[in-house]
């Protein structure tokens, strides 16, 4: 069995939206809330193709593990410790990904 990567030891739980765990759209915003809980790191991820009604329904979020969301996006990573707050959108300009804060659209310096 092949061991797959744990980028950050010991980073939590977040909720995620199932498209972007099954690969059928991509990892396009993230969220860091307060913790509901001490497994949970507090952040979010939306894809791409989330709209309003799918994210109303919880059964379309999933709780998976921080390390889990990274190997689908490494992007993650570098956004691992900002504060709760955080209200991000990931930028694909090629090959390169930045992430561009909504509150100011400034991109974030990682």
């Amino acid at each position: 069995m092949t061991q797959r990567p744990e980028y950050l030891e010991g980073a939590g739980g977040v909720i995620a939206s199932r498209r972007i765990l099954d690969g059928t759209a991509r990892l396009a915003w993230a969220v860091r809330e307060r913790s509901v809980n001490p497994q949970d790191n507090g952040w979010r991820f939306f894809s791409d193709a989330d709209d309003d009604e799918y994210l109303n329904d919880a059964s379309n979020l999933a709780v998976a593990d921080f390390n889990t969301v990274a190997r689908i996006e490494p992007a993650v990573i570098g956004i691992y410790s900002l504060p709760v707050g955080a209200d991000l959108q990931l930028v694909r300009d090629g090959d390169r990904r930045r992430w561009v804060d909504n509150h100011t659209g400034a991109e974030v310096a990682l």
